[in-house]
């Protein structure tokens, strides 16, 4: 924009003639100049040079603050992913744990009961088998806590090795307390930094098309000068006209560039816009499907407890095998194991969802 208006210039200079080193010299005496001149120039601009540049420039800003605003979304979902991760592989592996506690217990009193002659090597070969099997499900768990605390240190821009020393005490992931504000979704998408970005991009290479159309007409240039030149007042001004006549073919050539990059620009829009709408279908999908899931995994939580408590009853009474027991508390640990993952599957859903739909927005509830 400053380059629509007048440019200045003060320029000045002094110089000493000492008149010892002159042969021709009638005296001794040095003498002094002083030179003092302001100097101006303006484009009148005429035809929307500068003016469509300006507002290129501006585009350019807006389109870099945009990419500024991706990725201040992208570090915010990563690093909640990162911490609902920790947080579900925390839990499930206290799941694991407690299941593997019980199932320990269980394997010790199978022993007993083989010691006293109550039951066979067959039952004791399946209650070891179904704890070491569970045992194998704790290791997986532990891994994914270390990764999700080495991500969590990354994102924080420090050393991974550091994140052994992080005292974050999470064993649930965080659920949400109010509705996802789906709401106006094209007001939603709009907001999308990727989308405002390639928008901008759009204005910016619309404007350039200016710029390029400027350079096929002349361009007209004010300049004067004002000032004390050895020692007499100087004042000049000349208009300055420049036009590229009859030889327009390079201007006509990067008119054509111009309009070729607004195409393209016009194109990374509409890819930005459906990529959008993909990824936020594809997001509503994969929540809504994991919450019904969800609701399915609990009721088949809550069934398997119930069947492995009648299970080991009917077997305290010797009514039934202990196979039963035992199929009951392996059906019980896959249910427990498969609503904790579940439950990390929903939350993970919802960062993904706040990713697709740009971020930034505030609600009135709590949020938790």
């Amino acid at each position: 924009r400053a380059a629509r208006l007048p440019q200045t210039t003060i320029e000045s200079a002094g110089t000493i003639d000492n008149s010892a080193t002159q042969p021709s010299a009638s005296s001794n005496v040095p003498t002094t100049d002083y030179d003092l001149a302001l100097t101006a120039s303006w484009d009148i601009d005429l035809f929307g040079r500068l003016r469509s540049g300006a507002l290129a420039a501006r585009a350019d800003a807006d389109a870099q603050a945009a990419a500024m605003d991706s990725l201040r979304v992208a570090v915010v979902a990563d690093t909640v992913l990162a911490y609902v991760d920790l947080c579900g592989a925390t839990r499930a592996a206290n799941v694991s744990r407690k299941i593997i506690a019980v199932q320990e217990r269980s394997v010790g009193v199978v022993r007993d009961q083989l010691a006293a002659g109550e039951v066979s090597p067959l039952e004791v070969s399946q209650a070891a088998s179904l704890l070491e099997s569970t045992r194998a499900t704790l290791a997986p768990f532990e891994a994914a806590r270390a990764n999700a605390l080495y991500r969590i240190a990354t994102l924080q821009g420090r050393h991974p090795a550091e994140a052994r020393g992080f005292n974050i005490v999470c064993n649930v992931p965080p659920k949400l307390r109010v509705a996802v504000p789906v709401g106006d979704g094209q007001a939603l998408l709009l907001r999308r930094p990727d989308i405002r970005e390639a928008e901008r991009r759009l204005a910016a290479a619309a404007a350039r098309i200016g710029v390029a159309r400027a350079d096929l007409y002349p361009r007209v240039n004010l300049g004067g000068a004002v000032g004390l030149l050895t020692g007499g007042f100087v004042a000049t001004a000349s208009p300055l006209i420049s036009w590229a006549f009859p030889n327009q073919a390079p201007a006509r050539a990067r008119l054509a560039q111009a309009r070729a990059t607004e195409r393209a620009a016009l194109a990374g829009w509409d890819v930005a816009v459906l990529r959008a709408l993909r990824e936020v279908e594809t997001a509503l999908a994969a929540y809504d499907g994991e919450v019904r899931r969800n609701r399915a995994l609990d009721a088949a939580r809550i069934q398997s407890a119930l069947y492995a408590r009648r299970a080991a009853a009917r077997v305290r009474l010797g009514d039934t095998a202990s196979l039963i027991q035992f199929d009951a508390e392996r059906a019980r640990a896959q249910a427990a194991l498969a609503q904790a993952q579940s439950d990390l599957i929903v939350a993970q859903s919802q960062v993904a969802l706040f990713r697709a739909l740009g971020g930034g927005w505030q609600t009135n509830g709590p949020a938790g």
